[in-house]
């Protein structure tokens, strides 16, 4: 199974909390591992293990109040 590079906006980051809880959000998925939160350009870059991870990804991060989307 080959790993997968993902990029992906994050809206309504404002602070370190912030981009903490998008942070935490993402490792707390299997699958997903490498995690970097750019909280100035409002980016998250994370590995997938599969690319369905990656919907789940914007759906939790969504979910936590972050509205995201792939780039």
């Amino acid at each position: 199974m080959a790993q997968e590079t993902i990029t992906m906006n994050v809206d309504n980051m404002s602070c370190q909390h912030c981009s903490g809880m998008v942070k935490r959000t993402l490792e707390e998925i299997s699958g997903i591992s490498d995690v970097s939160v750019d909280l100035e350009g409002k980016k998250a870059v994370f590995t997938v293990a599969e690319q369905a991870l990656a919907q789940t990804a914007v759906k939790e991060v969504t979910d936590a109040g972050y509205p995201a989307a792939l780039t």
